[in-house]
C-alpha cells in the first residue's frame, strides 16, 4: 500500500524571539484516500483530465463533467437554466457556457497531480492503443482495451454480460488470491508438521513407557534375562529408529516444500504478468492438493510390549528365548477401509475392516487398537462386537433395532480411517433374499400352494395344492423334484409337517386322511378317524404326537404316530373368544398348542387355555400361517385389508417385536411358513404364486 504525507505548519511561541514550526505527518491509505477524495460520488469513476473532469459547484461539491452533462440533458435545461446538485440537491445555476463553463475543482486537480507524482503503481496501457488503459474480462479470462474489442465487452449493462474490470485491479486481485493460496498451503504444511511432531512425541512417550515396562518385568529375573532384555530393547530402538526415520524424512520433505512455497511467493505483489500469476496459482492449487498426502504421518507411534507372567524363575529361564515380545504395526489409518452397506432393522449385520500400510499393501496380522462406535440418528449408542481375525481384517457385528440412519465410527491409533464415520440406512422393510416360482403347472410354478415344511438338512417341501403335488426345493429354493399320488388327491392337501422320525405328514381335507411319506415321496402309512369332518392343518410335537385341527368341529385331535386317538381338545369354551375359522396350528417350546385365526390362542399340551395374543389390537385381519422357531419367537403371516406381512412375537410376553415385509416385492396373501436353523423363514405367497425366503434375525 502507498501512503501520502502532508505537513501542517503553524507559528508558535509568539513570546519567543524566533518562530517555531510544528510539523505533523499523517499517513493516509491510498485506496481509502482515492475512494473518498478522487472519485466522483455519482458515477464512482476516478477523476481524470478527459471524460471525468472534476467540476466545482456553488454548493462546494465536486462532480465530474460527464455526470453533470447527463443530469442537464435529463432535466432539459438550456443555457442560463439551473439544475440540482446530485449530492445535496441544492439548486445550481447553469452558466451561459454550459457545464464546460463551470469552474474546475482546483483542490481535486491538485490532489490528482500530487497523486500522479506520489503513486508508484504503473497503469498498464495497450501496446496498440497507447492512450487506452488495459482491461480484464473475468468472464473470458482475457486482457484487452476498449478500442481493441470495439465494444464487444462491457460491464454487464449491454447485450454482452461480461464482468470487465481494470487490468490493474485484476492484477491486484490475482496477487491477493495467489498470496491467499500460498498462505493456505503454508498453513496446511504447518498443520502437517504439527501432526508429525505430535506423532514423534507420542512415539517417544510410548517408547519410554515400553522401556519402563520392559525394565520392570525383567528386573525380577535380571541375572538370567539380561541378554534377552538387551535384545528386546534393541528391537524397540530399531522400531523407533525406523519409524522416526520415516517421520523425520517426512518432516524434511514438508519443510522443503514449505521453503519452496515461501521462496516462490516472494515479490508476488509486484507481479503483473497474468500468465505467470495464473500458472503460480495453478501450481499452488496442485501443491495444496498434494499436501493431503503428507497431512497424516507416514508412520505411527504405536509400539507395545507384551509378556506372559511365569510362575517361577525356572519357567522363565526355560522360556527365556521366547519371553516377551514387542508389538508394532505398519497400519496407516487414512488408507484403511470398511465395507458398510444399508441394512434392515432387526437383522444381524456385519462390516469388514481392512487395514493397509502407507503404501496401500494389505496387512497380514491383527492386533491394531481398533475402536468402533455405532450411533443411531438420535445419538443413542448401539452395541457393537469387534472380532480381530488376525489376518489384517476385523469383523464388526451389530443389529440395528430401529429403522433410520446410523453412523459407524472407526478409528485406529485414535485416528479415523478413510471415510469414517460411515453412514448407512436401516430400512423398516426386510426384502426377501430368495424368491422362487410363478403361477402355472411347470417345475417352477405353483397353483394355490397352501403350506410349507423344512427338514433338518434345509430341504423345503411346498404343498402345491392346486397341482396336487409336493414341490421339493433345496436350501436356496432351487427346484429338485415333485411328489405326486398318495395323500394329494382331489387337490385336497392343506397341511404338511416334518416328523421327528424324518418323514413327512400330509393332511387332505377332502379324503380326511393323514398320509406319511419319506423324503423321497414314498408312502409309509395312512390313517384317518371317524370323527374327522374338516381337518385342515397338522403339526407334530416333540413326543411324536400328531395334532390335527378340525375347522368344522373347532377342536384339536391328538393322535399317536400310528393314528390312534389320545385325546380331543375342544376350542369352543366359555370365557374365551371363539375362533370363527380355525385352520392353523403350531406347537411351542414345551409342546404348548398354538391356534390362530384373527388372533392367537395358547393352550397347554393337555388342552388348558393359557393366554391370547392380539396383534396390533383387535382388528379384522387374519393369519395365514403360524410357526414357532425354537428360539423364543412366534412367526405368523398375516393379511389385514391391503396390508400383508409376517409378524414376529415374543413367545413368553406375546409382544409384537417387528414385522417383516418388503419394499420392492411386497407379499400378497401370505399363507403357510416354516423356519430353518439359520434364522431364515420361508413363506408361501398365494397372491404371487411363489415362495420367498427372508432373514429375520
Amino acid at each position: 500500500m502507498e501512503h501520502l504525507r502532508y505537513a501542517i505548519q503553524s507559528q508558535l511561541g509568539r513570546k519567543m524571539m524566533t518562530p517555531s514550526t510544528l510539523v505533523e505527518t499523517v499517513s493516509i491509505n491510498y485506496e481509502d484516500f482515492s475512494e473518498h477524495f478522487l472519485t466522483c460520488s455519482t458515477c464512482l469513476c476516478t477523476y481524470d483530465s478527459q471524460e471525468h473532469i472534476p467540476k466545482l459547484l456553488s454548493c462546494s461539491h465536486s462532480v465530474c463533467r460527464s455526470c453533470l452533462e447527463r443530469i442537464v440533458a435529463a432535466t432539459g435545461v438550456r443555457d442560463a437554466g439551473s439544475f440540482r446538485c446530485p449530492i445535496c440537491r441544492e439548486t445550481i445555476p447553469l452558466p451561459r457556457g454550459g457545464i464546460s463553463a463551470l469552474p474546475p475543482s482546483f483542490l481535486v486537480n491538485q490532489l490528482l497531480d500530487l497523486m500522479s507524482r506520489q503513486r508508484r503503481e504503473v497503469v498498464p496501457r495497450c501496446s496498440t492503443h497507447t492512450t487506452q488503459e488495459l482491461l480484464f474480462c473475468e468472464s473470458c479470462d482475457c486482457v484487452f482495451c476498449s478500442a481493441c474489442t470495439e465494444g464487444t465487452h462491457d460491464n454487464g449493462n449491454g447485450s454482452y454480460s461480461h464482468t470487465v474490470i481494470p487490468f490493474s485491479i485484476a492484477i491486484k486481485r490475482m496477487s491477493e488470491i495467489l498470496l491467499y493460496k500460498a498462505n493456505l498451503c503454508i498453513g496446511k504444511l504447518n498443520a502437517a508438521a504439527e501432526n508429525v511432531h505430535s506423532e514423534v512425541g507420542k512415539l517417544d512417550q510410548n517408547v519410554d513407557h515400553t522401556f519402563e515396562l520392559i525394565n520392570r518385568t525383567f528386573q525380577e529375573v535380571i541375572n538370567i534375562v539380561e541378554k534377552r532384555r538387551q535384545e528386546v530393547l534393541g528391537m524397540v530402538k530399531k522400531i523407533r529408529d525406523e519409524k522416526k526415520k520415516v517421520l523425520l524424512e517426512q518432516l524434511a520433505m514438508i519443510q522443503g516444500e514449505k521453503s519452496k512455497v515461501e521462496e516462490e511467493c516472494q515479490g508476488l505483489q509486484h507481479q503483473v504478468e497474468v500468465r505467470n500469476i495464473t500458472k503460480k496459482i495453478s501450481d499452488l492449487n496442485e501443491k495444496i492438493d498434494a499436501v493431503k498426502n503428507v497431512m497424516e504421518p507416514r508412520e505411527n507411534a504405536f509400539i507395545k510390549y507384551e509378556h506372559l507372567h511365569n510362575s517361577a524363575i525356572s519357567d522363565i529361564e526355560a522360556a527365556l528365548n521366547v519371553f516377551g515380545r514387542v508389538r508394532t504395526s505398519k497400519t496407516f489409518p487414512t488408507l484403511c477401509t470398511a465395507d458398510v452397506h444399508d441394512t434392515s432393522a432387526h437383522l444381524h449385520s456385519s462390516s469388514l475392516l481392512r487395514t493397509v500400510d502407507y503404501h496401500g499393501s494389505l496387512q497380514t496380522v491383527g492386533g491394531d487398537p481398533v475402536v468402533v462406535e455405532l450411533r443411531y440418528e438420535n445419538g443413542d449408542e448401539v452395541e457393537v462386537q469387534l472380532l480381530d481375525q488376525n489376518d489384517g481384517t476385523y469383523s464388526i457385528k451389530y443389529t440395528p433395532d430401529l429403522p433410520g440412519i446410523y453412523k459407524l465410527y472407526i478409528s485406529i491409533f485414535g485416528r479415523p480411517i478413510k471415510d469414517s464415520p460411515y453412514q448407512f440406512t436401516s430400512s423398516e422393510h426386510i426384502n426377501p433374499i430368495i424368491c422362487f416360482g410363478s403361477a402355472g403347472a411347470g417345475d417352477e410354478n405353483f397353483l394355490q400352494a397352501a403350506a410349507v415344511a423344512i427338514n433338518k438338512t434345509g430341504r423345503v417341501f411346498v404343498l402345491d395344492t392346486g397341482n396336487s403335488r409336493i414341490k421339493v426345493l433345496g436350501s436356496s429354493l432351487e427346484f429338485i423334484q415333485h411328489f405326486h399320488g398318495d395323500g394329494l388327491e382331489e387337490r385336497g392337501g392343506t397341511g404338511i409337517a416334518v416328523t421327528p422320525s424324518d418323514s413327512l405328514l400330509v393332511i387332505n381335507w377332502r379324503t380326511r386322511y393323514a398320509t406319511e411319506l419319506n423324503f423321497d415321496g414314498m408312502l409309509i402309512s395312512q390313517f384317518t378317524h371317524s370323527d374327522f369332518v374338516e381337518p385342515l392343518s397338522l403339526v407334530v410335537n416333540s413326543k411324536g404326537e400328531i395334532l390335527i385341527v378340525d375347522n368344522r368341529l373347532k377342536c384339536v385331535f391328538v393322535l399317536d404316530p400310528s393314528g390312534k386317538l389320545l385325546r380331543r381338545i375342544e376350542l369352543k369354551r366359555k370365557g374365551i373368544r371363539h375362533s370363527k375359522y380355525v385352520s392353523l396350528i403350531a406347537t411351542g417350546p414345551q409342546d404348548e398348542i398354538l391356534i390362530a385365526d384373527s388372533h392367537i390362542q395358547v393352550f397347554s399340551p393337555g388342552g388348558e387355555f393359557l393366554r391370547e395374543i392380539y396383534p396390533e389390537g383387535r382388528n379384522r385381519g387374519h393369519f395365514g400361517g403360524i410357526t414357532y422357531d425354537k428360539k423364543g419367537y412366534i412367526l405368523a403371516s398375516r393379511s389385514d385389508k391391503n396390508k400383508h406381512y409376517i409378524q414376529v412375537f415374543n413367545f413368553i410376553s406375546g409382544q409384537l417385536l417387528f414385522c417383516i415385509d418388503s419394499a420392492d416385492a411386497k407379499l400378497k396373501r401370505p399363507a403357510g411358513l416354516a423356519v430353518d436353523d439359520q434364522y431364515n423363514v420361508v413363506v408361501v405367497d398365494l397372491g404371487n404364486d411363489c415362495v420367498k425366503k427372508y432373514r429375520y434375525k
